[in-house]
């Protein structure tokens, strides 16, 4: 059990240098976009049907919370509210082009400084990490659990 907490360790310190190389990206973003506004979003960009109630449950937030950051991304010209014409009382979310425009710059940021990370890595450990990343995902994937019958081993 040792070595899973070691190893939980060295993936919890790759994580968080991940984490700052991807915020670096971020930051260097014009114009600058706040993180909980940028996650808004990412989500709307992810699930055209998305409403301020089901904003609102992603985030994990009162609805007054999640419409006050919508109101902040309307202002900018970066969401737009439209009627769900499947249920007028309903509000979906979109996205504008100048979001999409944006996400699309952020992912080509992201990217970018990914690459030049990798670049510096040898290139037996690029395909060691792809091969060890492709695992990770499969094995933190939904029904990961049941599939080997919740059992792991270290």
């Amino acid at each position: 059990m040792e070595r899973a907490i070691e190893l939980a360790a060295a993936v919890e310190a790759s994580a968080e240098a991940l984490a700052a190389v991807l915020e670096r990206a971020r930051s260097a973003m014009s114009p600058m976009v706040p993180p909980a506004q940028l996650r808004v979003l990412t989500i709307v960009a992810g699930n055209r049907h998305t409403n301020m109630s089901r904003l609102a449950e992603a985030l994990d937030v009162v609805p007054s919370s999640a419409s006050r950051l919508c109101d902040r991304l309307e202002a900018t010209g970066l969401l737009r509210r439209v009627a769900d014409p499947r249920d007028r009382r309903e509000v979906r979310l979109l996205l504008t082009p100048a979001s999409r425009r944006l996400l699309a710059d952020l992912r080509s940021r992201r990217r970018q400084a990914l690459a030049e990370v990798l670049d510096r890595m040898p290139a037996s450990a690029r395909q060691d990490l792809l091969r060890a990343l492709q695992s990770f995902e499969v094995a933190a994937g939904p029904g990961a659990e049941e599939a080997d019958g919740g059992l792991r081993s270290a």
